[in-house]
């Protein structure tokens, strides 16, 4: 799980099979879900029933990011903080401060 350099100008992060699979599976779920509520709106569902649905969506997409987010912060930013790269503390602050908005 170390982090790449791609041309020197984005950081990468290299994922176990697991991990890979994991994430891409919760987001084909998400998408699914995205994707009925679409079709709701397009059969003209009651609003309440699309407002739950939404809301399904949103909770999948913030446990998916609790889950990103605490694997960053076990792998990434300490081994950063272990290598003295104090900058890494920094970048997680604005990254928590932009997902906070």
């Amino acid at each position: 799980m170390e982090e790449q350099k791609e041309c020197g100008c984005h950081k990468t992060k290299v994922r176990t099979e697991k991990e890979y699979k994991s994430m891409i599976n919760r987001l084909n779920r998400v998408e699914g879900q995205v994707r009925g509520i679409r079709k709701m709106v397009e059969n003209n569902a009651y609003c309440p029933d699309i407002l739950i649905q939404v809301a399904a969506v949103s909770a999948a997409l913030n446990s998916f990011s609790r889950i990103l987010l605490e694997d960053h912060i076990k792998t990434c930013v300490t081994r950063d903080i272990k290598e003295g790269k104090e900058e890494t503390v920094e970048e997680l602050v604005d990254t928590l401060k932009k997902m906070m908005r």
